[in-house]
């Protein structure tokens, strides 16, 4: 709903000024010079369009105008329109902001509620206020996220919104301690309110001169305060939240300096509890965005295992598409929003925040998740992405680090892992299996095409570089979680078989021989048939790692000399 820069009245600190995001559009009403300053400090590039709607020239709601226009005009380029209540209003406002603030006409737009048309937007509803400003005080009705709102702007009566104060209407009225012929004094409001909540209409409060004599005294009545940018936390939640933060920073800090870390896998999981932690959210996740099979995977996540989609689902996917931050705080409604998880786990999600990351090049590689932020009004998509860039940016560059490293274990033509990447996976995931004693077997083959150099001299390098594919991909078909295939080189290929013997090494090392031997290839226009050679072994841990491949190597010598196209174990 609406979130405020300010809720003050004309003498306080921070003046009133609200503001809701509707399709990329960034919806204002009124701005305070206290309320541009917040402005100033957010990333205002971040929407498409912005929409300012004046409810009356007072000083504490127009302040911030011109300065606000400057800004969209000499920096951020981001179109401005500024929507008065009426036209007696739209003349003033044009009058201020050309002789008074200095703006150019063709640096923002301007018009009327009469003229206005939007989804969001309602009707002006005219009010009473001072005597100087008869006939210029507005309030708005508005359509916010489905919902019914009513904005009163400064009133000394309700009488002009009664017939839209409906169950399930969020208003937002003025209020103050003081009784004064200009305002909505708290106690002679006092009972209207409470008839307002029961009958289901939520009131907020705001444009308030004294807010701890306001909300005492409106203390039983249902009404809140309305919420601000950033929330209302108190100073034993602020602390709170910095020593967890500091925690998690003193933890990261120590094992990366002290050489705890070998991967970015604990790096990935204390960055996710860091973001989880600065907006006191229920679960965080990081997202890979793997390019090379079109899949989205969690590098760590809260509460849950790896998680592997296509990277056209979901809303990671939905950010990284539209390479913008996705905020939901009904996400069931949402048609982007995966469901399976919760199906799955029985979890119920409420909101979801996404950040993009990108890398060096400003190509993004992957995202921030967070799920289920500790409060009524969900995610904000300014404020929660403010506190969570840096947290996010450290994700992207240790997952472009991880990007890179990745990369270099792999076969730019065929996308299978290259010798490299062979030799980290024997240090990582095949490392158990090189221990004598450990009960573990595992088997390998080495396989090359039977006379490659043919086909590169008979129909070219590109038609070689395709049957190359073809065949690659052909061999990591028949692999299942526990094998790994290599380009060994050339037209040469190794795959790792965990938990497997010498014949089943050599029953998979003929199926794809046969599979190959029955495929005709589409090789640059020219169609080819292709045999390949095997030479299988069992892994001996007593031995190196290259001491086994030769020994497999051997069996495909074999295989050459005895006719090609066969397996020989």
């Amino acid at each position: 709903m609406l979130t405020f820069l300010g809720r003050g009245s004309a003498f306080t600190d921070e003046h009133n000024s609200a503001f809701f995001v509707e399709n990329d559009e960034l919806v204002l009403i009124d701005c305070a010079m206290s309320s541009f300053e917040k402005l100033n400090d957010m990333n205002m590039t971040l929407y498409k369009h912005i929409y300012v709607l004046i409810t009356h020239t007072h000083g504490d709601h127009v302040s911030g105008l011109g300065m606000l226009i400057d800004l969209m005009e000499f920096s951020v380029k981001t179109p401005i329109t500024i929507v008065a209540p009426s036209k007696e209003v739209e003349n003033d406002i044009r009058y201020l902001l050309r002789n008074i603030e200095g703006c150019a006409d063709s640096w923002y737009g301007l018009t009327n509620a009469s003229e206005f048309k939007k989804d969001w937007f309602d009707c002006a509803i005219p009010t009473f206020h001072t005597e100087q400003l008869e006939g210029k005080c507005f309030g708005y009705h508005l359509t916010v996220g489905g919902n019914k709102v009513v904005y009163t702007g400064d009133t000394n009566t309700l009488e002009p919104f009664e017939k839209y104060f409906e169950e399930g209407t969020y208003a937002y009225m003025e209020i103050s301690a003081y009784r004064s012929p200009v305002h909505l004094y708290c106690i002679d409001m006092h009972d209207k309110i409470a008839e307002l909540t029961a009958k289901g209409v939520h009131v907020y409060l705001m444009h308030m001169d004294d807010e701890k004599r306001i909300e005492s005294v409106l203390a039983d009545t249902g009404a809140q305060l309305a919420p601000l940018i950033g929330g209302d936390l108190s100073l034993n939640d602020i602390a709170k939240t910095l020593d967890g933060i500091f925690e998690i920073m003193d933890g990261l800090y120590k094992d990366t300096c002290m050489n705890r870390i070998k991967d970015h896998t604990k790096l990935f999981k204390y960055i996710t509890e860091l973001g989880k932690t600065i907006v006191d959210a229920d679960r965080a996740s990081f997202w890979k965005w793997d390019k090379r099979r079109n899949q989205l995977w969690t590098m760590s996540s809260t509460d849950l295992d790896k998680i592997v989609i296509p990277d056209s689902t979901g809303l990671v996917g939905k950010a990284l598409r539209n390479k913008h931050i996705v905020v939901t705080n009904d996400p069931y409604s949402d048609p982007d929003f995966n469901k399976d998880v919760d199906l799955r786990s029985g979890y119920t999600t409420k909101s979801v925040l996404v950040l993009p990351v990108a890398n060096i090049n400003g190509e993004f590689i992957g995202a921030l998740q967070l799920i289920n932020k500790h409060s009524a009004d969900g995610f904000d998509e300014v404020e929660d992405a403010k506190k969570l860039s840096l947290a996010a940016l450290v994700c992207g560059i240790a997952l472009e680090s991880e990007t890179f490293l990745e990369d270099s274990h792999h076969d730019r033509l065929t996308g299978l892992r290259n010798r490299m990447g062979f030799y980290y996976d024997f240090a990582k995931k095949y490392k158990e299996y090189l221990l004598p004693g450990s009960g573990k077997k595992m088997a390998l083959f080495i396989c090359d095409i039977d006379k490659f150099k043919r086909v590169n001299d008979t129909y070219g390098h590109n038609a070689g570089d395709d049957v190359l594919k073809f065949t690659s991909h052909l061999i990591e078909s028949f692999c299942n979680e526990d094998d790994g295939v290599y380009r060994w080189g050339g037209e040469e290929f190794v795959m790792i078989m965990r938990d497997a013997d010498l014949e089943a090494a050599a029953k998979k090392a003929e199926e794809i021989r046969v599979k190959l031997m029955g495929s005709e290839i589409n090789a640059d226009g020219n169609k080819i048939n292709c045999t390949m050679s095997f030479g299988c072994a069992v892994f001996d841990p007593f031995k190196t790692i290259e001491e086994n491949v030769s020994a497999a190597d051997e069996k495909l010598y074999t295989a050459k000399e005895t006719g090609r196209n066969k397996v020989c174990t």
